[in-house]
């Protein structure tokens, strides 16, 4: 456990300093390459909830420490210990016992090994005053940013509490079954069978009661099913697509959403991203469902001139760039990476990519705009603000009752979304 502490640390204090989760994950995979899959296991969980409480484990740690810690990679450890002394099933004596251990070797300074183990011996002795006091902040309490909390209650002053605290809980992973090849309860009972139990959330999206490897799951190597959020599998049935229809998947990757428009209809599809490497996992994901009839298209979205042919589209899919606050359960670095200034360019973005893609929309056609926020800014309010400036634009109404004048707020079965179908008259 102390190779796991230690490197866990490392993340964590990597993600404070402005990176990226899953990147600095897969960059440890690398640099770490004889760690076993458990090793893995635990120090993605370790940093995940680490950066899932962070408010409250940064409120505890201020609480126990008489001075501010400004070793960076110290402060980590502590905050890896805090995490594991709280949420995990491990010892306490292991959880201190490993931290003071992780500490050699990496020049802390001397006191090191004292201050790690007075710090979690504290917590212990004082668990349940000091998990009070930090509750008596709202940043400690609810382990998101200040603005985000502030912006939420206005926003959803009934349900603004529920979000924040759905933030913190574990996503379920969900698939996506393709029905082209296999009915959802025929999938199911083969689940079932593998020893993995699964409910039907809607449509053909099922809730596996326990996360598995991709490598467990029946027949994923040959496309009988794809990992994909519940909210995310409305997209493509909103869109309303028929065989022979030119459609546009514009901001594509990883192609999540392409391969679902492909599995509901014979139809001519683009997918397009700005980032090769992304798109490249759009051609994986699409290869591996063995579809053949596509275009994947490098290219800015707000930039048509680029990359289109001038041929109108019958359907446009539009997920834009945004906050991402709607998935933070699944990406809880974006709670404290984000900034509320970087909505202001979001919002840009959305704007210039709405109305550049509005004109390869034929006549008659649809597009529905998509983002996986829950603020306002980026999406009721967007979509008020193209309307104004768009007399040939309507909005269809939406066949889930689920999803609330587009919104589809955080639960336990499935992320936040929004989703408005705009009609080109």
């Amino acid at each position: 456990m102390i190779k796991t502490q230690r490197i866990a640390a490392y993340v964590v204090s990597k993600i404070l300093g402005g990176a990226s989760l899953t990147v600095v994950l897969q960059e440890s995979w690398r640099t770490h390459s004889t760690l076993s899959d458990q090793q893995r296991g635990a120090i993605q969980d370790i940093s995940y909830g680490v950066l899932r409480f962070y408010g409250q484990l940064d409120a505890l740690l201020g609480l126990l420490l008489n001075k501010p810690l400004w070793d960076q990679d110290l402060r980590c450890l502590l905050l890896v210990g805090l995490y594991q002394l709280q949420y995990s099933r491990t010892s306490s004596y292991a959880v201190v016992d490993h931290a003071v251990s992780a500490s050699m070797g990496l020049n802390y300074g001397r006191g090191t090994k004292g201050l790690i183990n007075a710090v979690l011996r504290s917590f212990i002795r004082q668990r349940e005053t000091l998990l009070k006091t930090t509750a008596e902040n709202e940043v400690g309490r609810y382990s998101h940013p200040q603005w985000w909390i502030d912006k939420l209650r206005v926003q959803y002053p009934q349900n603004y509490k529920a979000v924040l605290e759905m933030n913190n809980q574990r996503p379920l992973m969900t698939l996506r079954v393709n029905q082209r090849k296999i009915d959802v309860l025929e999938y199911q009972e083969q689940l079932n069978k593998n020893g993995m139990s699964a409910q039907i959330i809607w449509d053909n999206a099922l809730g596996l009661a326990q996360p598995v490897t991709v490598e467990k799951l029946p027949g994923f190597s040959q496309g009988l099913v794809s990992i994909q959020d519940a909210g995310a599998q409305l997209a493509a049935p909103f869109l309303d697509t028929h065989d022979g229809m030119h459609i546009l998947d514009a901001c594509a990757a990883p192609g999540g959403k392409s391969g679902h428009l492909l599995e509901l209809a014979d139809v001519e599809l683009t997918a397009l991203d700005n980032d090769p490497t992304r798109l490249a996992q759009v051609t994986q994901n699409l290869a591996r469902l063995v579809f053949k009839k596509y275009h994947i298209v490098c290219g800015d979205a707000a930039n048509p001139s680029e990359w289109w042919d001038g041929k109108l589209f019958d359907r446009i899919l539009a997920d834009v760039p945004c906050s991402a606050s709607g998935v933070a359960r699944r990406h809880p670095d974006i709670k404290w990476l984000r900034r509320e200034s970087d909505l202001t360019q979001f919002i840009s973005i959305q704007q210039k990519i709405l109305d550049a893609l509005w004109q390869t929309l034929a006549r008659n056609g649809k597009l529905l705009y998509v983002t996986c926020s829950v603020f306002v800014e980026e999406n009721k309010l967007q979509v008020e603000d193209f309307l104004r400036h768009h007399s040939d634009a309507l909005t269809l109404p939406l066949p889930k009752v689920e999803v609330l004048d587009g919104q589809l707020l955080p639960d336990s079965q499935h992320d936040g979304f929004f989703y408005t179908l705009l009609h080109k008259t």
